[in-house]
Formats: structure tokens, C-alpha cells, sequence
């Protein structure tokens, strides 16, 4: 009896694996609509929320986080300026950097009303959940995190595999 329920939670895994891989591809997809609607690229909508996250980061931090060159930061950082949703200020503490600022009432304003649908639909789904479920859910979803910047870190290491060159890694409009 004892393999059955190992057989079930083996199934289990691999379905929650799968239904995962398609929560990520979902999630892609609606932040590329977000991005579209906005009319800005996925991954100027993407850097806008890291910054509007950290509050203010330099174009360094920023392509470090991302994985993107400091080329294609640059792209990202004067589109996002232009649609005034960021500013590029002196550092107050050294004055020889410069960081990125994000203007959070734009990003209210612009970003927040196309979310507004998202709010309620998600109170709905949790209502069939109780606070013990919702409780272990966010624990899950916070280890999933975890496990995804640990995977980032590795793969981003020397170790890990071979890094892409120069020419290869993602431009900012990809």
C-alpha cells in the first residue's frame, strides 16, 4: 500500500511541475500585455518593476539583476526616462553615480488600473481557500522564488555552463 502513495505523490509532483511551467508561461504572457498596452517592450516593463521594487538602483545594479548588458540597460533605462516613468539623478551619497529613480505615482497611475481586474478575480479564487491554505500556498509560492534565483545565480555562474558572449545575450527588446 505504502507504493501507491508514493506513486500519487510522485504524479502529484509532476502535474504541480507542469501546471507551474504554464503559471510561468501565463505569467510571461500577461505582463507582455501589460507591456503592450503600455507600449513600451516586455523588458522595459520588467526593469520598470524592479526598480519600482528596489526604488532606486544604477544602471550596473540593474543590468546585474537582469542579466542584460549594460548596452542594452542603457536602452531600457532612456525608453523608460522618455515615458517618464523613471529619472536618472545624482547619487546623494556619491555624487560620481548616478541611479535610477522610478516615479511611483506614474507607475500608479499608468500601471495600477490595468491590474484592476486582476485584484478582485484573485479575491474570488482565494475565497475557496482557507487561512491555513493560503498560509502554506504563500510559503510555496516564497520557496518557488528561493529555488528560481538560486537557479538564476547558478546559471548565470562560471560553473554552471558556458556563458553567452557579448553578441549572444538578450537585447532589451527581445
Amino acid at each position: 500500500m505504502p507504493k501507491k502513495s508514493t506513486d500519487d505523490r510522485a504524479d502529484l509532483i509532476a502535474a504541480l511541475g507542469g501546471e507551474l511551467r504554464q503559471f510561468a508561461t501565463a505569467t510571461v504572457l500577461v505582463n507582455q500585455a501589460i507591456a503592450d498596452r503600455l507600449g513600451m517592450h516586455a523588458t522595459d516593463h520588467r526593469c520598470l518593476e524592479l526598480l519600482a521594487r528596489a526604488g532606486r538602483m544604477t544602471a550596473g545594479e540593474l543590468a546585474e539583476v537582469t542579466g542584460l548588458t549594460t548596452g542594452a540597460i542603457t536602452g531600457v533605462i532612456d525608453r523608460l526616462e522618455k515615458a517618464g516613468f523613471v529619472q536618472r539623478v545624482k547619487d546623494p551619497e556619491d555624487r560620481r553615480r548616478v541611479v535610477i529613480e522610478p516615479f511611483p505615482e506614474r507607475i500608479e497611475q499608468e500601471i495600477a488600473p490595468l491590474f484592476k481586474s486582476l485584484a478582485p478575480a484573485m479575491v474570488e479564487l482565494c475565497a475557496g481557500y482557507s487561512a491555513h491554505d493560503l498560509a502554506v500556498i504563500r510559503d510555496f509560492i516564497a520557496g518557488i522564488q528561493r529555488v528560481a534565483y538560486e537557479q538564476i545565480r547558478t546559471l548565470r555562474d562560471t560553473g554552471g555552463g558556458a556563458k553567452p558572449n557579448k553578441d549572444s545575450r538578450p537585447a532589451a527588446s527581445e
